[in-house]
């Protein structure tokens, strides 16, 4: 696994295990669709919600690499070009977050999708300008994921 997916992780895992129970740390589906139609469906409504991918990683080589057993797990990062560059130019401390991501995988003839809930960046930026844009990124997470879990 890169230095980049495992600092991911380990944000991630940071961020559920300090968050208040209140909100849903993990926003998760369950597709039926078999992992090549799922992604598609993941691709297709990032971009019906204006956002553009950014790039896919592959994370199955190196878990199986580590002796984990899967093979199809990837990140797919997404973001709008505008926005990701002007919030980071004026809150740097906020890049580390940037671009939005939702790791999907395989899981026998199923595929799930996880990614963090982007609403608990309020609980470590509290600029008020920001609160707006987690709650309107967890909205779309949140949807996006259920268009995935609906595809056909």
């Amino acid at each position: 696994m890169n230095l980049r997916v495992r600092t991911w992780l380990v944000i991630l895992l940071l961020l559920v295990a300090s968050a208040p129970s209140t909100a849903r740390e993990l926003l998760i589906a369950r597709s039926p669709a078999a992992f090549a139609e799922a992604m598609l469906a993941l691709q297709e409504s990032i971009r019906k919600h204006g956002y553009h991918l950014s790039r896919v990683q592959r994370v199955d080589v190196g878990l199986t690499t580590s002796g984990f057993k899967t093979d199809k797990y990837r990140v797919v990062f997404f973001g709008r070009p505008d926005e990701i560059h002007r919030l980071g130019h004026a809150y740097p401390d906020l890049v580390p977050y940037l671009p939005l991501k939702i790791a999907i995988f395989a899981e026998g003839d199923q595929t799930l999708l996880v990614a963090a809930n982007p609403a608990l960046l309020k609980r470590f930026y509290h600029h008020p300008k920001l609160a707006p844009v987690f709650d309107r990124w967890a909205r779309d997470v949140q949807t996006i994921l259920d268009d995935v879990r609906t595809a056909e």
